[in-house]
C-alpha cells in the first residue's frame, strides 16, 4: 500500500514541493501516452490529511469506479496537477520509453508552484531539460502516495479518452480494453486491420501486414 514514508524522509530535509509523476498507456498498442505530475499539501505528508487519501494506491489496483472517484478528489485538493502528453506520431519517431519520458517533461512544466524534487514511477527514468531533484522510484506507484496519486490521473484521463476514441473507430471495443492488447483486440486486428490511431512500430500481432496512413487497408 502506497504511503507518505519517501515524501517525509524528504520533508525533514526541509524539501516541502514534493510532485509524484506517472504515466498511463505505456504498453497499450493503441493512442497517446498519457502522463500526470501531482503536488499534494506538504501537511498530508505529516499526518494531517482526509480519510480518503488513505484510498490512493496504484492504480492498477483500483477499480474504474474508484479511480473516477479519487481523481475528482485529488484535483479538489492538490495543491496543482499537471498533464502532459506525447502523440502515436511522436511514439513512433522517438520509442515509447523516450516519449513517455517526453510526456511526463510536460506534465511536470505545466506545475505550479515548481517542485523542489520529482518523485517518478520507475526505474532509469530521468527527465532531461528540466534542471530540478529527481528520484526514479521501482514500483513508485506501489509505494508512494504523491506518484499513486499521478497515476490514478492519468489512468483516468487516458481511459477517457479511449472511450471517445471507441466512438471514432468502432470494432477495436476500445471502450473495454482501453487499446491494450487483449485477446479480443487482436482478433480484431487479424479482421479489420490497424486503425490510424494504432501505434505501428508495436508488435500487432499481425504477420506481412503493411498498411501506410491514408491508404485503404489491405487484408
Amino acid at each position: 500500500m502506497a504511503s507518505f514514508r519517501i515524501e517525509r524522509s524528504f520533508l525533514k530535509r526541509g524539501i516541502n514541493y514534493i510532485a509524484g509523476v506517472d504515466e498511463a498507456g505505456r504498453g497499450a498498442l493503441v493512442g497517446p501516452v498519457i502522463a500526470a505530475a501531482v503536488i499534494l499539501p506538504p501537511e498530508f505528508y505529516k499526518g494531517k490529511y482526509p480519510f480518503w487519501l488513505t484510498e490512493i494506491d496504484d492504480s492498477k489496483s483500483l477499480t474504474p469506479s474508484k479511480r473516477e472517484k479519487l481523481k475528482e478528489l485529488i484535483f479538489n485538493h492538490a495543491l496543482s496537477v499537471g498533464l502532459g502528453g506525447a502523440s502515436v506520431r511522436e511514439i513512433e519517431k522517438l520509442n515509447i520509453h523516450r516519449a513517455s519520458l517526453l510526456a511526463m517533461r510536460r506534465a511536470v512544466s505545466r506545475l505550479l508552484p515548481e517542485p523542489e524534487l520529482i518523485l517518478i514511477d520507475g526505474e532509469l527514468c530521468y527527465l532531461e531539460e528540466i534542471s530540478l531533484p529527481q528520484l526514479a522510484i521501482k514500483a513508485g506507484d506501489r509505494l508512494c502516495k504523491s506518484i499513486a496519486a499521478a497515476s490514478i490521473i492519468a489512468k483516468v484521463i487516458r481511459d477517457r479518452l479511449m472511450i471517445k476514441l471507441d466512438k471514432i473507430c468502432q470494432g477495436y471495443n476500445f471502450c473495454d480494453n482501453k487499446g491494450y492488447g487483449t485477446k479480443a483486440h487482436f482478433e480484431a486486428l487479424k479482421k479489420l486491420g490497424p486503425s490510424p490511431f494504432h501505434r505501428r512500430n508495436f508488435n500487432l500481432g499481425i504477420d506481412n501486414l503493411k498498411i501506410k496512413r491514408g491508404e485503404k487497408n489491405e487484408r
